[in-house]
């Protein structure tokens, strides 16, 4: 299983760009997103960024992994999940339309 990393670009040189997610720096590689600048948010897999996200999204995502990393280490989820926990399941606009027009959507 592939996890999406947020991280926040250090230096950017082309299609490199040297990174950071709070605990270790990267090398990773730009060729999707194109150059962007020192201090932006990009989601990585695999040592590529694969777009560029909010702040507040990288928050999001870090706190959920701190909370997954917790839970595999014997420990509580906390508040990782807290923005889900506090709103309904939605199904995507597709999905929504598809249901709508009551056509199966499972």
């Amino acid at each position: 299983m592939c996890l999406g990393v947020p991280m926040q670009i250090l230096e950017c040189d082309g299609i490199a760009a040297r990174a950071t997610d709070g605990r270790d720096e990267e090398l990773i590689d730009l060729s999707l997103t194109g150059w962007v600048a020192p201090g932006t948010w990009v989601l990585t897999f695999l040592g590529a960024a694969r777009e560029v996200i909010s702040e507040a999204e990288a928050l999001k995502i870090s706190d959920a992994l701190d909370g997954l990393r917790s839970l595999m280490s014997g420990g509580g989820l906390g508040s990782a999940f807290a923005d889900l926990e506090a709103r309904e399941p939605q199904l995507p606009p597709h999905l929504q339309a598809a249901h709508a027009a009551g056509r199966k959507t499972a």
